[in-house]
């Protein structure tokens, strides 16, 4: 899949997003703040019940709740679920789409990845900072061997490994051509992403969805199953709840109740803070808000602000073509998820929709 095709529509949109007369919501200076006052909730393992709080007890703005559902439905929405401190405040479904639905999580289980990845090198499987070519084998991309062990499992997490993402989606060496060296160059690309599940594959000696699931998925009561929708990529399905389950786990740090599932203070921040010097709003694999500035999928632009000037600046995300999103604010104990289709954009994560949906979710919450 190439994706030079989208770069004009990219520009676009950033350039009309950037200009918004917005200001940025200002919630905490910090560049990691933690909501450490607060007891979160935590759902049951295997088991549907989960507590809820309404949004009147939260003094919500409930006069503009229906707005809020209206955007949602003209919007193709799917599923829309609010928790608050763990609780679910707002659990919305549209058309024929349930509780029981499955359905994609696009870009948005990249975040999947990288918790994995992180839950690896905690097992002593592997090192982020180890060269690639140690768990991909030598000859992995088409690069002289010299700049090939330059690239990293860090520069995989990070989007820097220098390789040409055109061949959008392509995993085999005959298509990881060279542009930079590793660490140079930001550039939003499937083909090294996808590889990290093999990274833990074969460190692992199981297959993916295997560790993925005794390590993560079943541990804090998520459903789904990888799937590869062209026989290049590999695409999370799963319920709303699962979405909003992996949300809560990284709300609190890490943490599943009294269940620790993964310690790593510092890869925990090397997530959800900037990575690297090139796309500041980029951690591993999540796209983070409240920087002075971004980088966008299928562009080499730098944009200037933040990249939700709507949405509070301690925000991180999983954000997924068609506008699958996962939004952890932890100044708010929030955790909010969209699934569903398309909403005009047609990009790879982040879109104007996220501005739009922001400014409602506010009048609602505020």
């Amino acid at each position: 899949m190439k994706i030079n095709n989208l770069t004009l529509i990219t520009v676009s949109f950033w350039y009309f997003a950037c200009t918004s007369s917005t200001e940025p919501i200002d919630v905490n200076d910090d560049d990691n703040p933690e909501n450490t006052s607060t007891s979160f909730y935590f759902p049951p393992i295997q088991s549907s019940e989960w507590e809820t709080i309404s949004p009147a007890e939260l003094t919500w703005n409930t006069a503009n709740e229906e707005a809020l559902f209206n955007f949602l439905e003209t919007n193709q929405t799917k599923a829309f679920i609010i928790l608050k401190d763990g609780k679910i405040a707002v659990e919305w479904y549209f058309g024929d789409h349930d509780q029981n639905t499955t359905w994609y999580w696009a870009s948005a289980g990249k975040t999947l990845t990288a918790f994995t990845v992180g839950l690896a090198e905690e097992d002593g499987l592997l090192n982020i900072n180890d060269t690639s070519s140690l768990y991909l084998g030598e000859g992995w991309t088409s690069l002289a061997t010299e700049k090939e062990n330059l690239i990293t499992l860090k520069h995989q997490l990070t989007m820097t490994t220098g390789l040409d993402d055109q061949e959008f989606d392509c995993v085999t060496s005959d298509c990881l051509h060279y542009i930079a060296d590793a660490g140079a160059r930001w550039a939003y690309h499937n083909g090294p992403y996808t590889l990290l599940q093999q990274v833990v594959a074969n460190a692992s000696s199981t297959n993916w969805s295997s560790y993925f699931n005794d390590k993560l998925r079943n541990r804090i009561g998520m459903d789904g199953f990888w799937f590869s929708t062209n026989n290049l990529n590999n695409v999370y399905f799963s319920t709303a709840r699962s979405m909003a389950r992996f949300g809560l786990l990284n709300l609190n740090n890490g943490k599943w109740g009294d269940d620790t599932i993964l310690t790593s203070a510092a890869y925990i921040s090397g997530m959800k803070n900037t990575s690297q010097d090139l796309n500041k709003s980029y951690g591993y694999l999540w796209w983070l808000n409240g920087k002075d500035s971004f980088r966008a999928p299928a562009s080499q632009i730098v944009f200037n602000g933040p990249l939700i000037t709507n949405a509070p600046n301690d925000l991180y995300a999983g954000l997924g073509k068609n506008d699958q999103k996962l939004y952890i604010v932890p100044s708010r104990g929030m955790v909010i998820i969209r699934m569903g289709e398309d909403t005009g954009d047609a990009l790879l994560g982040p879109s104007s929709f996220d501005n739009s949906l922001w400014e409602k979710i506010n009048d609602f919450i505020n």
